[in-house]
């Protein structure tokens, strides 16, 4: 049985006292060495959710529990040892003149000795492929090369969880895409959890769990093939739904019979494969 890494036990959060509650009654689990993806429309409160994980803010109501521990005053300082983040725009998380000097930033801050540091530098910049990049300065790479910088820094620092908030946002679809190979790679080779957090549903194919929020509640929970397949309720709280799902629909009024809701190009050629194969 897997073990819980993060609990939301009815978490309900604002910016003010006479401001709108961001969340209400918020409630979810998310376990060690999960793939999970959160999505929902811009307002919907799933960047929230990101920085109460980290301890950036504090529920006025119900409990969150980080690998056991309360996050309050009394245990933040610990807490954002177990969780890394990765924010919409890598430059507001460069502190080092080169992308070296970068990844070594947190882990001096941690006490990380030097011959440990050179191992971890070493090897997290070959797990996001920017080996051949660690002298250079961070501002002379691009969107994608910064993303997978700061991917690096926070992996060498050995979180148990990484936060991708929005990490993608900035970027072209080249770009997208390498950063979520990066990840869907690193989460594969690494005991650790992964959260991403988007509003692009293209995003979610290979996490395990979606959690969809809207109007700052848990609208709905499940695997992302059965997210999919609520197109319609998709659309009616403002979420594009991914070509390769509104291609399936297509191929299905005209009468050729897709069984299986395919997450990406290559599952419906695989059934478009499979259906000419028959005839």
């Amino acid at each position: 049985m897997r073990e819980k890494f993060i609990e939301f036990r009815n978490v309900s959060f604002r910016y003010g006292d006479n401001e709108p509650w961001v969340l209400k009654n918020v409630s979810f689990d998310i376990y060690k060495d999960e793939w999970v993806a959160i999505i929902g429309h811009n307002g919907s409160g799933k960047s929230t959710i990101a920085k109460l994980m980290n301890g950036l803010l504090y529920p006025q109501e119900g409990e969150i529990i980080i690998n056991g521990l309360p996050v309050n005053d009394k245990h933040v300082w610990e807490i954002r040892k177990f969780v890394g983040m990765v924010f919409q725009n890598p430059d507001n998380q460069f502190v080092g003149t080169t992308v070296q000097d970068d990844v070594a930033f947190g882990m001096e801050n941690r006490g990380v000795p030097r011959e440990e540091m050179i191992l971890r530098i070493e090897e997290v910049l070959k797990a996001v492929r920017m080996e051949e990049y660690r002298l250079t300065e961070p501002h002379r790479l691009s969107g994608g090369q910064k993303q997978r910088a700061a991917i690096a820094g926070v992996l060498a620092i050995k979180p148990e969880v990484l936060i991708l908030d929005e990490a993608t946002a900035m970027l072209d679809p080249r770009g997208r895409k390498e950063i979520m190979q990066t990840v869907a790679e690193i989460q594969q080779q690494s005991e650790i959890s992964l959260i991403t957090i988007t509003h692009d549903l293209q995003e979610v194919v290979k996490a395990e769990r979606v959690i969809v929020m809207n109007n700052g509640k848990v609208w709905d929970e499940a695997k992302p093939r059965e997210i999919f397949a609520k197109k319609d309720e998709l659309r009616k709280i403002g979420l594009d739904v991914p070509f390769v799902a509104v291609l399936a629909d297509e191929l299905i009024q005209n009468g050729i019979m897709i069984k299986n809701e395919p997450l990406d190009h290559d599952e419906i050629l695989e059934e478009l494969w499979t259906l000419h194969s028959k005839m």
